[in-house]
């Protein structure tokens, strides 16, 4: 199982951030559509992107291992959407 490196808490925003449609379509089949239009409207500081980062595309990085009460455990490999 793969460390840690970070711990992230997760945002809430106002407004939904955009997302790639790329990413959108690939969780499409895995989550519902209650639960990506919510994904859309939380965020993350991410730590290896320096900036402000939609759950869903975090969701979907290489790095991400797992959330957990709204922290989410990041491994720090770098960023990037896996496929």
């Amino acid at each position: 199982m793969r460390e840690a490196k970070y711990l992230v808490k997760v945002h809430e925003a106002k407004r939904a951030l955009r997302v790639n449609k790329e990413i959108e379509e690939a969780v499409k089949g895995a989550l519902g559509r209650k639960m990506i239009r919510r994904m859309k409207r939380e965020y993350v500081e991410c730590p290896i992107a320096n900036r402000k980062v939609s759950f869903l595309e975090c969701f979907t990085c290489i790095s991400f291992i797992r959330r957990i009460k709204g922290v989410v455990h990041c491994s720090g490999e770098g960023f990037g959407y896996k496929r």
